[in-house]
């Protein structure tokens, strides 16, 4: 495990090299199995974009566990990271991960957010400290004017947000939340894992709901925080993608025209540097965007209800459709 006693943090790291602009950072927000990897694969062949995967995740699966990079070469001897590493906290081996997660533990849960709003201390400041290392060190490398974190957990956003000279921004992702319920009950496996964690996690459908539910109130609560946010439904971007990806390059301040990558709902996709998230990641070539709706023939008739009774407020405020392009009965 490259973290050891005494190794140092971000209080006592040097600085990264001044830089000419700071960075600015697209949240993607929302809970997982709605679409985040597919927005974020899209936005990562746009120039001036550079995607970096579910950073709340780098510490254990990028740093300990040396898991495979999107661009396929394990995380520490990726050359994009290894730059990253440098410039952010004089290489990886010197983050102590066992501290960044203590105090993610302490920070960074739904739970904590009342806490985050109110009294953010100074523990907060170090965590955030840490993703801003990255951002600022990503951006140097990079030169990307757009930085994609695509942790989603709302608990993340509230933390960065008490930097309050951080650029963020974030987009909403949202589908239906039976859809979502459908797919965290299958088994999906995780390529770039060994025999840790070799199977993204498995919820009920009723423990999905209320996730589904929580995140997704919590997203929403953002905006009234002064963060900017865009919401962008699963179904609307699958039914018309160049329409939805041009709201969310207008949002990020990129020209809406800027390179789009999709072409008659078909994608040609480059190799990433993200370091967690949907296997959808390692996926390089053409990619045919198409609506997944198993879950209409496939969830059982008493788990679909359950869910629907469970999520029936938000899905109306959210308007949240059956129908093929976001319409239809719910």
């Amino acid at each position: 495990m490259p973290s050891r006693a005494g190794a140092r943090t971000v209080d006592d790291r040097t600085s990264p090299p001044s830089m000419t602009a700071q960075p600015r950072v697209l949240f993607i927000g929302g809970l997982g199995r709605s679409g985040s990897t597919l927005l974020e694969r899209l936005l990562g062949q746009v120039d001036g974009v550079q995607t970096l995967g579910e950073i709340v995740h780098l510490w254990v699966r990028g740093i300990s566990r040396n898991e495979t990079c999107g661009c396929g070469v394990p995380f520490l001897t990726c050359p994009f990271w290894e730059q990253v590493g440098q410039l952010a906290f004089g290489g990886w081996a010197q983050v102590d991960v066992a501290d960044v997660v203590a105090m993610r533990e302490h920070v960074d849960r739904l739970r904590h957010v009342p806490a985050v709003l109110t009294r953010p201390g100074a523990e907060v400041d170090r965590y955030v400290g840490m993703f801003r290392a990255i951002y600022d060190a990503v951006h140097q490398v990079s030169g990307a004017r757009v930085i994609v974190d695509s942790s989603k957990h709302p608990s993340l956003a509230y933390c960065l947000r008490t930097d309050k000279s951080l650029d963020l921004r974030a987009v909403h992702i949202v589908r239906d939340p039976r859809a979502v319920a459908y797919s965290w009950a299958k088994t999906v496996e995780r390529p770039e894992a060994g025999d840790e964690e070799q199977f993204m996690n498995r919820y009920t459908p009723s423990r999905a709901a209320a996730l589904w539910t929580g995140e997704n109130v919590a997203m929403s609560a953002l905006s009234k925080l002064g963060v900017p946010v865009i919401r962008l439904h699963y179904e609307a971007l699958v039914a018309d993608p160049t329409r939805q990806l041009r709201r969310v390059l207008d949002f990020a301040g990129l020209p809406a025209d800027a390179g789009l990558p999709v072409v008659d709902h078909r994608a040609t996709l480059r190799p990433n540097h993200t370091v967690s998230g949907n296997p959808l990641r390692f996926h390089n070539g053409p990619l045919d965007i198409r609506r997944d709706d198993a879950w209409l023939t496939h969830l059982r008739p008493r788990d679909r209800r359950v869910v629907s009774a469970m999520t029936a407020g938000l899905r109306g405020l959210y308007k949240v459709r059956r129908g093929s392009n976001g319409t239809g009965p719910s």
